[in-house]
């Protein structure tokens, strides 16, 4: 029996909105930090967004976090926050933690705290979350 395996992640990009406060500053936050592996930031529903990951639901990108490893993996929501912990050289203990039964509850919890904060701080669309370029 042969095991499939998913290619090694040599480096992420984050898809976050740009309009969002919170996000800005995890954004922020997140490129500031030691990495083990390189991540790179780019503005959800943006152009570039849309031209480099175009089988993307480029609408779902700006409802919920979305990363995308160099090797075509996508995740999101908690897994999202948990594979940026594991790219920086400070919170990859706490990232593998994270993933266990024992810290998923803490993980779910920190994004549903992060996604009510952003709910009341984040100005309403006003046009901003149509995808550029996306068909629909």
């Amino acid at each position: 029996m042969s095991t499939v395996q998913s290619p090694a992640v040599r480096s992420l990009t984050v898809l976050y909105d740009a309009g969002c406060p919170l996000c800005v500053h995890v954004r922020h936050w997140l490129l500031g930090q030691p990495h083990l592996v390189p991540i790179e930031a780019v503005a959800a529903g943006s152009r570039e967004a849309v031209r480099r990951f175009p089988a993307l639901d480029h609408e779902d990108t700006l409802r919920e976090i979305t990363v995308v490893g160099d090797g075509g993996q996508v995740y999101r929501g908690t897994s999202a926050w948990i594979v940026c912990l594991w790219a920086l050289a400070a919170h990859r203990q706490k990232a593998y933690w994270l993933a266990t039964p024992a810290g998923a509850p803490f993980a779910r919890a920190a994004l549903l705290a992060a996604a009510k904060y952003r709910e009341m701080t984040a100005a309403p669309c006003e046009g901003r979350c149509e995808v550029p370029g996306a068909p629909g």
